[in-house]
């Protein structure tokens, strides 16, 4: 009878403790690790969810960005974080990228990390400075085939990176990859001069388009952008079946709590919802999203099946 009780007892304490830490968490600040340098989309997107979980949850979302090898550095960092909720890696399209086009990395996306959400999905607008005289994007390849030609991105696979080099595979132009560390300094290049041309990430592009700083050619997506409908599209504009978006989810180091896993879970789809991030995200010409952990883990899986293909076809794999 004792030892029943003893056992009871040690049962009791164990569900006791669980729902404790149910009903605690989150009971410090969350640190949200961006792999680009401030300014960039992933940065944007992870502080307009950022701020609206710091008031759900009561606790501080902290923007920790650590820019470098293609945002591969903070996932690396990410993997190897304590998993107790505490941490979560904000990725992109880049990262589904990354795992075919490096021989070698320090995480493996599908292995050590669970996936959260899926936040919004984005273009890519093709962007010269105001002053260019180029104003189509027939005029781009035909200057392209022309002469030599730079073009800038945020990083080696990148989304700016990939949507250039299948818009040279589908036009059959030569144009020379400028990497910048980030969408930012991507944009800045551009702006000063520094580069001719460049596709570039809706949230960083739109607010500069609309200030005058860029002139927007095309965009990238099947369909026109809401933010911009005036511009046409890639495919619109000659390039026939020319399709490529960015998107912005959340994930988790793999082994995190499902208490922390769910409630972060919740928060960020409640927070897609609120009007006032839908007109935010509308604003920079992106498409919340949201759903469970398991819509975005196979949608992860797919984006890396396709970009394994973008890849293998363009010979793009690296060391």
């Amino acid at each position: 009878m004792r030892r029943i009780v003893m056992a009871l007892s040690a049962l009791f304490i164990v569900l006791a403790s669980g729902q404790v830490l149910a009903q605690a968490y989150p009971v410090k600040s969350i640190r949200f690790l961006v792999g680009y340098a401030p300014g960039g989309g992933t940065d944007i997107m992870a502080r307009v969810v950022g701020a609206k979980l710091t008031e759900s949850l009561g606790q501080q979302l902290i923007v920790d960005n650590r820019p470098g090898a293609n945002a591969n550095l903070a996932a690396e960092i990410a993997s190897k974080a304590t998993p107790d909720g505490y941490t979560v890696l904000f990725i992109s399209v880049s990262h589904a990228i990354s795992k075919p086009l490096y021989k070698k990395l320090g995480y493996d996306l599908e292995r050590d990390f669970t996936p959260l959400v899926n936040v919004s999905s984005v273009p890519m607008f093709l962007v010269v400075p105001p002053a260019s005289t180029l104003k189509t994007v027939a005029e781009v390849v035909a200057l392209a085939k022309s002469r030599p030609v730079n073009y800038a991105s945020s990083g080696d696979g990148s989304p700016e990176h990939i949507a250039t080099e299948m818009f040279k595979s589908m036009t059959k132009t030569a144009m020379t990859h400028v990497a910048y560390k980030g969408g930012a300094p991507l944009s800045l290049a551009v702006i000063g001069g520094e580069v001719p041309v460049a596709f570039s990430t809706a949230p960083v592009a739109v607010p500069h388009i609309k200030a005058g700083r860029l002139r927007a050619i095309a965009v990238s997506s099947a369909r026109r952008n809401p933010a911009l409908s005036e511009v046409p599209t890639v495919a619109e504009s000659g390039v026939a079946g020319y399709d490529m978006i960015n998107w912005y989810g959340t994930v988790v180091p793999a082994g995190t709590p499902a208490v922390a896993i769910n409630r972060l879970n919740a928060d960020i789809n409640k927070a897609l919802k609120l009007p006032e991030v839908q007109q935010r995200l509308s604003a920079l010409g992106a498409d919340p999203l949201g759903g469970s952990t398991a819509e975005f883990g196979a949608y992860i899986k797919s984006e890396i099946a396709k970009y394994t293909k973008v890849v293998v076809d363009g010979k793009l794999q690296q060391q």
